[in-house]
């Protein structure tokens, strides 16, 4: 007897497809093999293939917000969350929504509702770097663009070689705290 297959199992095969194959590969038929089954198991639980792209989409953001809303809720100071996301970065190397950030970027270029769920997830992230930066006295927005964009940058790059992003990460937040203290 085989297994049932889950709705995330679907979504796990579709994060796969995804990176190995791009957006073709999210099609009921090609998912259906992938996991050895039919495409009825697929439309047991999603209507239809925008449904499963919708669904795909959510559960990226659940988990590439889920960092940033633990970390709002733990106590401590803004200087030391903010030190705090670079162990975080380091810790994300191997999260999916780290792995498919660069995907789901490269997405987002061919799909509107991809697009504005990244920009609702960049909204977020960067609204709370510009909170710990603001309550430690920098008011720059310059900086939260710039810690965001080092951060992307370094998923990119760890997507690729596999490198942890917490010590280069931890630098530039070192620098920057160093720069403010000198003041």
């Amino acid at each position: 007897m085989t297994k049932r297959l889950s709705q995330q199992d679907w979504l796990q095969a579709g994060f796969e497809a995804l990176t190995e194959a791009g957006p073709a590969a999210l099609k009921a038929e090609p998912l259906a093999r992938r996991l050895g089954t039919t495409k009825g198991s697929f439309y047991w639980h999603f209507d239809d293939v925008p449904g499963f792209h919708a669904a795909l989409l959510a559960a990226w953001a659940k988990d590439a917000e889920a960092v940033i809303t633990a970390q709002r809720e733990e106590t401590g100071t803004a200087v030391q969350k903010l030190r705090d996301l670079a162990q975080i970065a380091e810790q994300e190397t191997d999260s999916e929504a780290t792995r498919l950030g660069p995907t789901m970027r490269a997405w987002a270029r061919d799909n509107a509702d991809v697009a504005a769920q990244i920009a609702a997830v960049d909204e977020a992230r960067m609204a709370y770097i510009t909170t710990l930066l603001s309550e430690i006295g920098l008011t720059n927005p310059e900086l939260t663009r710039l810690l965001y964009g080092a951060l992307l940058g370094m998923e990119a790059l760890s997507a690729h070689d596999g490198v942890q992003n917490g010590p280069a990460l931890g630098t530039l937040v070192d620098l920057i705290l160093a720069l403010h203290e000198a003041e």
